[in-house]
């Protein structure tokens, strides 16, 4: 019997949902919204800064977007590898998976984390774990606005 099992039996529901309350630390919500906001902004105006350098580049507008974005991608890999994007995760919170750095994170980690595994047990099937829910959704999300889209457009 396990632990968690063993202490049912001899603790009631009340005095166990009292002690797991007792134990849990409250989350310091604004000071952890303020964190997410500030580092999500940041990797937000970094995007904005490389946008500008590309720009600057004389680049149109369109090619621009698209580099910086291929570019966010590969920082957010490149963070993961190093195992830095954790760590500004930690603080970061939702403020890093927001971007579309934190959708690189999402696919990278696991595939780097299932290497040893080979390339297609380990990081093509791991690959997408945590992002393919994400993919499908978007998916079926925008397929369903195109046929809204579509039949609203005819009237």
């Amino acid at each position: 019997m396990g632990k968690i099992a063993l202490v049912m039996n001899m603790v009631s529901k009340k005095k166990y949902s009292k002690m797991v309350e007792k134990q849990t630390k409250n989350s310091p919500i604004i000071k952890d919204c303020l964190k997410a906001f500030l580092i999500g902004g940041a990797i937000c105006s970094l995007g904005q800064v490389v946008m500008n350098i590309y720009m600057s580049l004389e680049l149109e507008k369109k090619e621009a977007q698209t580099l910086t974005s291929v570019t966010l991608v590969f920082l957010g890999v490149l963070l993961t590898a190093f195992h830095l994007y954790e760590k500004i995760a930690k603080h970061g919170g939702a403020g890093t998976l927001i971007p579309i750095t934190g959708f690189a994170n999402a696919v990278s980690s696991p595939a780097i984390e299932f290497k040893s595994e080979g390339f297609i047990l380990g990081v093509g099937a791991k690959m997408f774990t945590i992002a393919g829910p994400v993919i499908v959704y978007g998916t079926v999300a925008s397929v369903i606005y195109g046929v809204i889209y579509y039949i609203t457009t005819l009237f």
